[in-house]
Order: C-alpha cells, then structure tokens, then sequence
C-alpha cells in the first residue's frame, strides 16, 4: 500500500536523484562549482569605487596636460625673451615675471619631508656643493632644473633661498627655492641681477631698462624702471639705493635713487671697484689715481657725487676687484697681492691714511665673500677650497688655510650663501 508522501519528505520531490551522496564528494563538487563562478567576470551593477578611480584618472591627465603646456609656455617665454607674463610689461627689452596666483614652481617635483639635521654641519654658513644646498644645520637639500647657479642667498624668514644663475644664452635667471628644493623662477633673460643685504630686493639691468623691485612672499613688487647706458650693470645696494657701474671697462659708479626716468650719470670716472659702505655713508671703492699708476683704496663721497675723500690714494691693491666690507664698516678684504704674490688682505678701516694697516689674509678669492659675522669671513679660493677668515687670527699674524670640501666634485667650486 502506498502511503502519502510528506511536505518536508525530498523523495517525493525529486524521486529520480540520489540522495545518498558521500560526504567527501559533495565536499567536491561544491568546492568546483564556487571555482567556476568566481572564474566568470561579473561587472558590478554599480562601483563607486571604480568610478571615483576612473574619474581620478581623467583629472590627473587633464593636470599633467596643463603642467606640460605650462612648461612650454616658459621655455618659449625664456627663449624669445618676449613675452611678459604679467600686466607690468618692461618699456622695452623681455624680462620674465612669473607670480602666478596659483604659485605653481617652475620646476614641480615630490620631495619626501626632510627630517631633522642628517649630517654635521661643513661650515657656519649654507653652501652650494653638487646641485645641492649644504646647510649650516647639516641638512642637505636637492637643487634639480635650475642649471649653475652663481650667487645664493638665505631668506631670514626659513622659507628658503633667492639664486643667482650664471649667464646663459637666455640671460640670468633669478629662482625662488623652497625649504624643500622647489623652486620658481621669478626673473629670466636679465643681463645681470643683484640682491640687497636681506633679500627682500632686487635689482636688474636687461638691455636699455634698469629696474628694481621688492621681493614679497615669491613675487615682484612695486617695480620701478628707468633708461640707462647698454653697458651699464647694477652692482650692490648701498642704503636703499643701487649702486651702478656706468660700463665694464671704464672707471665710473653712480648711485640711482629708484625713480623712473633716464639714469642720471653723475660726474664719477674715477672708481673702478666698490666694495661697500662705512657707517657714516663714505663708500670703501678702489681707483686709478692717473694713467700707468696702480689702483689704490680711497673713500668715496656719495654727497659729492662719489668724489674721493681724504686721502685720495690710500693703500695700493692691484687687486681683481673681489671684496667686501664687513657689516660694521671696520674691515675689507679685498685681493691684492703681499710680498709680490697675489693674496687676499684684511685692510682695517678704523683709520684710513696712507698708514693703513694692511695684513695677509689667505689664498686669492674667487666668487663671492660673505661676512657672516663682523669678525668672520668666507669665501672659495681657486682650487675650490673653503676658506675662514677670522680677523684675530690674521691680526695676530696667521692667515687663514682652505679646507677641503668633502662631496666636491673635481673641477668645481663652491658657492658661499649670503644672509641666513
């Protein structure tokens, strides 16, 4: 007799299979069956994830287009020496001012977070060894895409350094570096550029224009231009005014007050070197006293058109025209030559007569020398050397020896870093 099947009983539902399966061989063909499905691509109805990534995608290349056609823009730029980028176009002549809004570098690159100082520190003041800043902290920063660079100086405020590039084809360049290495340029295609004692001007020379302008969070401002000689180069700022050289090759400075309108060339043809100011304005200068007689220091006058004070010649140089005055006005080192060789001289400018003190200071300079102390200067010598100067060690009779600079390579100089 049969009897009726139950709701819950499966043979009744599919009396045809088997159900007595063993264990091991369902184990199988569940594992097979899930293979096969995970085999099969499914795309997913909706993928926020893939989107968002997708769209990512599509902003990243529109940036690295517009960075690409930016970098174009200032190679073309810099190339033509042409096209100015802001409103204050120059009257003549294609001096680059880039101050974008968006402030993007020049120059764009990731650099992981410097930590703390990483090494010993080579000297008390940053240095310019290898495309890389050599801080007096230790610290080593990377300087990529802004070529020799001539002249640096260190912003008071940490937030990097203002660079001086060398000459190129395309003229100078005046570059912004971040603390990171990062940097912008701000000027391009000058003929020469110079910095005042703290950074926060500059003064540049590009053709028949002379300009200066204040340096404010990386940009240019308040520029003020005026027509001047072709040959005519800026040279330092002295009180507030630039100090001009009316020609390379012939004696003869005039100090320019900014204001628009042509240089006025003063009646100096005297001075050949300018090497910075006492504390009561006289400026410390060299000049060439008459024909076939060799150069000498002498104190020049800015009230009297930077006419010589007394005395007219005071001690005799027959130096480069390398030198600075000391931030007290009390010493110059200067080159010359001591006992018939060339030498870099301490002269003390406490009393300037023809008694003038001169000492032996060290190996000739070359580039640039910083005091970074009344009492303490450096400077590179010619076989790339580092050389200290301490004033009481040369007034006490013992010039100053270079120091090997480890990280050199053969062949190239170093570049002291002014300010800091």
């Amino acid at each position: 007799m049969n009897r009726r099947p139950a709701a819950h009983d499966n043979q009744s539902r599919f009396p045809d299979r088997q159900l007595d399966v063993p264990p091991d061989d369902l184990e199988g063909a569940l594992r097979e069956m899930l293979s096969r499905r995970a085999a099969v691509a499914r795309a997913a109805a909706a993928d926020p994830a893939g989107v968002a990534i997708r769209r990512a995608d599509r902003i990243q290349r529109r940036r690295t287009l517009a960075g690409m056609g930016l970098a174009v823009l200032a190679v073309v730029t810099v190339t033509a020496g042409s096209l100015q980028l802001r409103d204050d176009r120059p009257p003549t002549g294609g001096t680059v001012v880039i101050g974008e809004p968006d402030q993007r570098p020049l120059v764009d690159r990731t650099i992981p977070p410097f930590g703390p100082d990483t090494a010993p520190p080579i000297a008390e003041v940053d240095l310019l060894i290898d495309d890389s800043i050599a801080t007096a902290q230790g610290r080593r920063v990377p300087l990529l895409g802004i070529g020799e660079v001539e002249r640096a100086h260190r912003l008071t405020d940490g937030r990097g350094w203002l660079a001086v590039g060398a000459p190129t084809l395309a003229g100078r360049f005046l570059w912004a570096v971040a603390a990171d290495g990062t940097a912008q340029v701000l000027l391009a295609g000058a003929d020469e550029i110079v910095l005042n004692g703290d950074g926060r001007q500059v003064a540049w020379k590009q053709g028949s224009v002379l300009a200066v302008a204040g340096i404010v969070n990386g940009e240019l401002a308040d520029t003020v231009r005026a027509d001047a000689p072709a040959e005519a180069v800026p040279v330092r700022f002295v009180d507030g005014a630039v100090l001009v050289r009316l020609a390379p090759d012939r004696p003869g400075h005039v100090l320019w007050a900014p204001r628009p309108g042509p240089l006025d060339l003063g009646a100096d043809r005297a001075s050949i070197h300018i090497f910075g100011a006492l504390p009561d304005g006289r400026l410390v200068g060299g000049i060439v006293p008459g024909v076939g007689l060799p150069a000498c220091l002498t104190l020049l006058d800015p009230a009297r058109e930077l006419a010589p004070s007394q005395p007219d010649c005071g001690p005799e140089t027959a130096g480069d025209g390398r030198g600075a005055v000391s931030p007290d006005g009390r010493w110059l080192l200067v080159n010359g030559r001591s006992a018939g060789a060339d030498s870099a001289l301490l002269v003390d400018l406490a009393k300037f007569d023809d008694s003038t003190v001169v000492r032996p200071a060290g190996p000739p300079m070359t580039g640039t020398v910083v005091w970074r102390t009344p009492d303490t200067a450096y400077y590179a010598d010619a076989a790339g050397g580092l050389v200290r100067v301490a004033v009481d060690r040369v007034v006490a009779g013992r010039p100053a020896a270079p120091t090997a600079l480890p990280g050199l390579p053969p062949g190239e100089l170093p570049v002291v870093v002014s300010g800091g």
